[in-house]
């Protein structure tokens, strides 16, 4: 599978040395210091994985730091923590409790700020009122809430008592909600009235109402009075959450709890198909994320930190949440649109803020350099620092955009790839440590060994395409899938033997950086030869006035299969027929005439996911079935899908 495409954005992509007064700076002082430890955690995990352990708070020590193999494996075996602890007490009990851990803003520009102290005040108070409902540790508890701090502190709070937790994006239907929740089985949800997303409100207990009489398993509803909204209450099951919380205790002992104990079930958010439950463990996510977090972004105590991710994904998980507060730092938690209620709302937090580290998806910032630097000009971001990304491929235009556009030279550009199955990433850089190489995902992180084979489960040589494996296990990687066991081996292990199968296609290029190039059922065969998305999307985005693209590849009676390209146009951009030949020519001069799409379709929007990914096979049900059939309310615009298919209707009647 060798790409001449992907291979020639490969070879064009240059190391870019960070700054080397920022490098001193670091916690580890040098990227020859960082390179040793990187070269440790890989040769000997085990080691690696004790001593970073030891850098937090336990109540028994452990008998094995790493045992057993994929699938089946244990981390600190017979440690005994508590996640909450080790993101709260441990800060409070080393003198940090009035630093600033949450700041907290609304779509409608309502603010709230929380100490270490008082975030574990009133995180003790909730943990209290979900004792007060019979919930144990192991017993599960459902949050469906946006970007609010109450979910953060039911989240933490779950942690305290040692409850599973699952949250569950706010924008999902009745059924995809239903979907999760009948699978869970919780015996707890926790809710909002509504929430606003664009200005408009978005009622969430009633969509909790609608279902939950098909979920036995749920004793209590809980509710955050976010819009003051007019809603039922049932007696003896509904609860408002300001008025439990204001009866609760604020002292609440945390539960004990072994490492491999299982903290967290989060579903995968796919349109098709049934969603898989990955099981985590809660002190070996907080463990791993803690160190990841630490240089991925050069945490320090004094960092004003936001993720632009919602709590119904896990990247805020790892990174807003636990990477965040692990290490001490403020975390900022934004609720809407962050182009709403104007388009510059990006800029808005960052400079009131004075947000020095950012956690974003590639999409985020395409869409910003859509709009062109005069919005940027208006704010004084000159405290921005680092920027980490994650979700899909990153075209190096946009990065040497941000680079040079947005940050002035002046920052570090930490592109990243995990899963969540992978929790964190084991593919990235550290920040400052690490030559950063536009386009590129990254190298293998620490204590994390992973490689690319063919079909048969051979490693591939340096610059040749093939399926991203994880060869040995880490404390985040997921357990099992939750009530489906068989599954879990069957969708990760069957493919090669002893390795994670990440249904990713990568290549390791010369430097040994990782190139993450898309999914595998994403790949597409044009008579006989196998194309990528990043590959062709790459050449669509050297185009002047497009600034995103998805391809898909649809059937072909000769070919089997031809590429489709979507180009979402500036908004200063109009759809010409000159345009559509300067793609063309793009892609055959760097790809060959094979790759030559049947239809190119100009448009001003894409369905993607809050977390900013592409969901180009919703694109292709639309080219293919001229409908959706899937649910599409895990998208952050549900309205794009009408959008395009309107396009598509009247591209159609013309032909």
């Amino acid at each position: 599978m060798d790409l001449n495409g992907i291979l020639q954005v490969v070879s064009n992509s240059k190391l870019v040395d960070p700054s080397e007064e920022k490098e001193h700076a670091t916690s580890i002082g040098s990227r020859t210091a960082f390179q040793e430890l990187l070269q440790r955690s890989q040769k000997d995990p085990a080691m690696f994985w004790d001593a970073v352990a030891r850098e937090l708070v336990w109540y028994e020590p452990w008998k094995e730091a790493m045992s057993g193999g994929l699938p089946d494996f244990q981390f600190f075996a017979g440690g005994v923590s508590n996640p909450c602890v080790n993101l709260l007490d441990r800060h409070v009990e080393q003198g940090a409790g009035n630093r600033t851990a949450l700041i907290w803003e609304g779509e409608n520009g309502d603010t709230n700020m929380y100490t270490y102290r008082m975030l574990l005040t009133e995180v003790n108070r909730f943990a209290n009122v979900l004792k007060s409902f019979g919930v144990k540790k192991g017993d599960c508890v459902a949050i469906f809430l946006p970007n609010l701090a109450e979910a953060f502190i039911a989240v933490l709070a779950c942690f305290r008592i040692g409850a599973i937790y699952n949250t569950i994006f706010s924008g999902y239907s009745e059924k995809s909600l239903k979907d999760r929740l009948v699978s869970f089985e919780p015996k707890v949800i926790v809710t909002a009235d509504a929430t606003e997303r664009r200005g408009k409100a978005v009622p969430l207990k009633e969509k909790v109402d609608h279902v939950i009489t098909d979920i036995p398993s749920i004793d209590a509803v809980i509710v955050v009075n976010r819009l003051n909204s007019d809603v039922r209450m049932t007696a003896g099951r509904d609860y408002w959450w300001h008025e439990l919380t204001k009866k609760a205790s604020i002292k609440c002992e945390p539960a004990r709890i072994e490492a491999n104990e299982y903290g967290i079930v989060f579903y995968t958010s796919g349109t098709t198909g049934k969603p898989k439950g990955v099981v985590h463990s809660g002190m070996a996510f907080v463990i791993q994320n803690y160190i990841y977090a630490k240089y991925h972004m050069d945490h320090h105590e004094d960092d004003v930190f936001w993720c632009t991710a919602d709590i119904g994904w896990l990247t805020m998980h790892i990174w807003g949440i636990v990477g965040s507060l692990a290490n001490g730092v403020t975390t900022v938690v934004y609720e809407g649109a962050i182009d709403y209620p104007t388009k510059d709302r990006f800029y808005q937090i960052i400079d009131k803020y004075r947000v020095n580290k950012l956690f974003t998806a590639p999409t985020a910032l395409r869409m910003l350099k859509s709009m062109g630097e005069k919005p940027l000009q208006e704010y004084e971001l000159s405290c921005l620092e680092v920027i980490s990304l994650v979700g899909e491929p990153f075209d190096a235009e946009t990065w040497q955009w941000a680079f040079e556009v947005l940050g002035k030279k002046k920052i570090c550009i930490n592109n990243t790839w995990g899963q969540t199955e992978t929790a964190g990433s084991p593919i990235a850089g550290a920040a400052w440590l690490t030559p950063m190489k536009p386009g590129a995902a990254g190298c293998q992180f620490l204590g994390a060994v992973l490689d690319v084979v063919d079909e048969e489960g051979h490693p591939v040589k340096p610059g040749t395409l093939g399926n991203l494996v994880i060869r040995k296990p880490f404390p985040m990687l997921c357990r099992t899938l939750w009530k489906e066991p068989e599954r879990y081996y069957s969708s990760y292990f069957s493919q090669v033997k002893d390795c994670y199968y990440a249904s990713d296609l990568a290549l390791i290029d010369k430097d040994g950086y990782i190139w993450v190039v898309g999914r595998s059922d994403d790949a597409f065969n044009v008579a006989g030869h196998r194309l990528s998305t990043m590959e062709m999307e790459s050449a669509v985005l050297e185009c002047a006035g497009i600034y995103e693209s998805a391809v898909i590849g649809i059937p072909d009676d000769i070919k089997g299969e031809v590429p489709v390209i979507f180009a979402r146009l500036s908004e200063e951009m109009k759809e010409t027929d000159e345009l559509k030949e300067q793609i063309k020519s793009r892609i055959v001069e760097q790809i060959g005439k094979i790759a030559e799409p049947k239809t190119i379709i100009f448009t001003h929007v894409l369905p993607k996911t809050v977390s900013g990914k592409i969901m180009r096979r919703l694109l292709k049900e639309m080219i293919v079935n001229g409908t959706v059939t899937g649910d599409i309310t895990g998208l952050e615009d549900p309205a794009t899908v009408a959008q395009i298919k309107a396009q598509i209707a009247a591209i159609n009647s013309k032909n």
